[in-house]
């Protein structure tokens, strides 16, 4: 007998690693980096002082845009839960809905407003413990145009589950997908960013991949069949 696998779970840690690997992100991780840590950064290599100081920055950082998604997760359970009734209609809605954001993430029909990206400027100054917190929330706002397709999707699923809590599991497992390369970016600087170089040419194939896979979920929750799989 095989566990049970919340299948809605998996895709929601999936979407926050896609989330990081998206062109808007990866190019701009240096930048990150050096405005967390400071003079810890030098050229992408931390000596162990600095890497337990940039990591440090960086999970308060990561913190704070996890709040604000998981915010808006409950925001998304508790409006399905009052709109409950119309349950079925939304489930379609929100799949062709999501099925759009797969296509717009795929690159097969791009629409302007989801296209665009809104960044915040980096300052050279290093920011203290409460202000990488206030960043990651400024990040989470600031980015939502950028991820918004996939972070769309994943709220979308939320608000067709119906509960508040719910919603905030599936936003809090989101932002866990989306942390956990941060962290190790921030862990493991140098050998990380030589790496991130590299790939960085393949960031059109995993849009593809990113919108197949929304398109996939898209048609499952318009179907309803988006379940806890055997």
């Amino acid at each position: 007998m095989f566990p049970v696998v919340d299948v809605s779970l998996v895709i929601a840690f999936g979407a926050g690693l896609l989330s990081f690997f998206s062109p808007c992100i990866i190019p701009l991780l240096p930048a990150y980096f050096t405005y967390l840590g400071g003079s810890a950064v030098a050229s992408g290599q931390v000596q162990d002082l600095g890497r337990s100081f940039l990591a440090g920055r960086a999970a308060l950082f990561t913190a704070g845009f996890a709040l604000i998604f998981i915010l808006l997760g409950a925001s998304a359970g508790g409006l399905g839960y009052v709109l409950q009734a119309y349950r079925p209609v939304l489930n379609r809605l929100g799949g062709i809905l999501i099925i759009i954001f797969g296509m717009q993430v795929a690159g097969i029909g791009r629409i302007p407003f989801l296209a665009r990206e809104k960044k915040w400027e980096l300052r050279p100054r290093t920011p203290g413990a409460a202000a990488s917190f206030l960043l990651g929330m400024a990040f989470a706002a600031g980015w939502t145009p950028c991820i918004g397709p996939v972070l769309g999707s994943i709220l979308i699923y939320a608000g067709s589950q119906a509960t508040l809590l719910r919603g905030m599991l599936l936003l809090a497992v989101y932002s866990l997908g989306l942390a956990v390369p941060f962290l190790l970016a921030a862990l493991f600087l140098g050998p990380v960013l030589y790496s991130l170089r590299k790939f960085s040419r393949y960031l059109p194939q995993i849009s593809l991949i990113s919108g197949i896979i929304l398109v996939v979920m898209g048609v499952l929750v318009f179907l309803g069949r988006l379940n806890t799989f055997i």
